[in-house]
């Protein structure tokens, strides 16, 4: 993906859990069919966790969730109940960020591709997921 690297920002409905990201312009958000991903409509791209930070008070306002392995930290605000990011099973130094709680105008495309969730370790394994979490050099 040959896109400009900006700053995103974005946050929960209620905007107690804001933050920032660096990240690319253009990016590739996985659609995911896990029990979790799928109740929650959630699609997300995948950041390195050294380009994501929380800003203000937004810890306060955070709880976590946690089920199966416990390698994935689903968040989500204590107020409104969105899940606007999370630290995903594939990607534990990485932040997942929920595209639509981006703040309008910085991404300027989006490519959804399908995660298959439902089947986790056959779909980890033949996918190239796990270096979206890497800082590109």
């Amino acid at each position: 993906m040959d896109a400009e690297t900006v700053v995103h920002t974005g946050g929960c409905h209620c905007k107690s859990v804001r933050w920032k990201v660096v990240a690319p312009s253009s990016v590739v958000a996985l659609d995911c069919n896990c029990s979790d991903c799928s109740m929650r409509g959630n699609t997300h791209f995948v950041v390195p966790a050294v380009n994501f930070q929380l800003l203000g008070e937004s810890s306060k306002f955070i709880t976590t969730y946690t089920f199966g392995t416990h390698t994935a930290k689903h968040t989500f605000c204590k107020i409104c109940g969105i899940s606007s990011f999370y630290h995903p099973r594939s990607n534990p130094d990485g932040v997942a960020v929920t595209f639509r709680c981006v703040d309008p105008g910085t991404l300027t495309h989006i490519e959804i591709r399908k995660a298959d969730g439902k089947n986790w370790e056959s779909w980890f394994n033949q996918s190239d997921i796990s270096s979206f979490s890497k800082v590109q050099k």
